[in-house]
Order: structure tokens, then sequence, then C-alpha cells
């Protein structure tokens, strides 16, 4: 486990891998600018504490810059649909700024889904009209669909991000290569770490250190040097009530009545008390 926790801690400087578009001078962004994140689920739960959005806000804040935020995820959605609700959900809300997340459930979805040459003219209708409204846009290459990069649906996504770094050098938009970081980051667990789960909860959307992954590759995207980021990932693995433990506890009927006669509160509540102060105990130890 110690080792596992050191290597996570270290995950985070594979974003130093800069795309070779990216080479800005300075911070892209300003105090006063408003960012949109357009995306699927994956950008749906960047609004939750400790998600990818939240953390690009807050790393930005960090280093003195207050940008605005526009959440603009809703789970399922392909590059049809974003096209679809772009003016609704982006363009009407007039951002300095569009991150774009697009291309897992184009895939993933398979027949529902949607083809390479679609998804290239939708990718590029959402492009040129945030670029005509004068907004500027970083891409995202797509994650992956489950932590496994040989598996047939990650080798049909490799042309949909191939497209996307194609797109971001032609129409000069910034990029992160987050499928390339997180391709590096899984080779750094160690051998015995549970497989599928090391970046994401479940193969797609992004556990702790998938949310600092994504959002240390657009930080470092937007002119963050990755010393600092590394300094803000120590400080977002103290958010509060970003990480939450299921724990089942499994008895029989006779000995879940049998602690509540002992009990003058619901066996549930005495347990949760208990175990936050036990947490609270190996904390401190």
């Amino acid at each position: 486990m110690k080792s596992l926790i050191l290597t996570l801690s270290a995950l985070i400087t594979i974003s130093s891998l800069q795309p070779l578009n990216l080479q800005a001078q300075g911070i892209a962004v300003v105090s006063g600018d408003k960012i949109a994140f357009l995306g699927d689920s994956i950008t749906a739960a960047g609004k939750r504490p400790g998600g990818y959005c939240q953390l690009v806000i807050d790393g930005l804040k960090k280093d003195d810059i207050k940008a605005e935020v526009i959440f603009a995820g809703v789970s399922g959605h392909k590059s049809n649909q974003m096209l679809a609700r772009l003016e609704k959900d982006v363009l009407s809300k007039k951002p300095e700024w569009m991150t774009l997340s697009c291309g897992v459930n184009d895939v993933w979805h398979g027949k529902r889904g949607v083809p390479l040459e679609d998804y290239k003219k939708n990718i590029t209708k959402i492009v040129d009209q945030a670029q005509a409204a004068s907004i500027k846009v970083m891409l995202l290459t797509s994650t992956m669909i489950k932590e496994d990069q040989a598996n047939t649906l990650n080798q049909q996504l490799l042309p949909y991000n191939a497209f996307i770094r194609e797109l971001a050098t032609t129409k000069k938009c910034l990029l992160a290569d987050l499928n390339k970081d997180m391709q590096e980051a899984l080779k750094k667990f160690p051998k015995d770490a549970p497989k599928g789960k090391q970046l994401t909860v479940d193969g797609v959307h992004m556990n702790a250190y998938g949310n600092y992954m994504m959002a240390s590759g657009i930080l470092k995207a937007f002119g963050l040097p990755q010393t600092k980021i590394s300094a803000f990932v120590e400080e977002w693995k103290k958010i509060p009530d970003s990480k939450t433990v299921n724990l089942r506890l499994k008895m029989s009927q006779y000995e879940y009545e049998k602690i509540q006669t002992k009990m003058n509160a619901p066996v549930e509540t005495v347990l949760m008390k208990f175990m936050e102060e036990k947490k609270a105990e190996l904390i401190a130890n």
C-alpha cells in the first residue's frame, strides 16, 4: 500500500509530456475569463468536489487567476448531441474559453455511436462555431474505454484521437493529450496494484487520481509549470468529501437486533460514528 501511494503521488508528472503545439509562453487564461467545459458524463462528474473541472478552476485560483466556470457536461452525450446544444450550453454564455472532451461515447455506444467521418464533421463544426464566436478552444483527447489499451474499443478510439490532434494543429487550438497521459500513468502503477480501476471507478469515469491527471493535463496546456501543478495535487488530496468509501457490513437479523437492543440510536448511525472516530485515530497515528 505504501509503495502504491508513493507511486500514485508521482503519477502527475506524466502530464509534463507537452504536445508539440502547446509550447505557449506564459499562462493563456487571465482573471475574469469564463471557461466552459463541454463534454459527456466524465465532464459532468467533473463538476463534483474533486472533479477535474473544479480542480482546473482551483489550480488557476492558486496561481492568482480567478476564472469563472460554465459546466456543460451531459451524461451519455456524443459529438452530434454536443453540437446540437452548443449554442444553448456554451455560445450563449459567452465564455472566453471552451474545453472539449468528446469521443468515448461515440465509440463506446457501438451501433448507437457516431462513425468516424461523422464525428470529424461534428467536432469541426463545434470548433468552427466556437471560434466564430471568439471563443478560444482547447481540445482534449478522449481518455480510455476500460484501462486496457489493447482492447477493441480503445483500438477503435485511436483514429478519433488522431483526428483531435490533427484538428488542434489545423485550427490552432490548445491540446491536452489526456489519452497519452493516461496510458503513461497506467504504466507507473506497481505490478500488484488492482487492475482496471487505477485511474477510474469503472474503467471509464475518473477516480481521484484520474481527476488529478485530467486537471493537470489541462493546466499544463494552459501554460502552468509542472512544479506548481505537482504542488496543487498534494493540496487537492485534502479536499473534504472528495472520496467516499462504501463498506458493506453483513450480519444476520439476529445480530442486527442484538446490537440494536444495546444502542439508543440506529445501528447504522452508531457504526458510522465509530468509523469516523476510527478514521481520525488512524490518520493521527
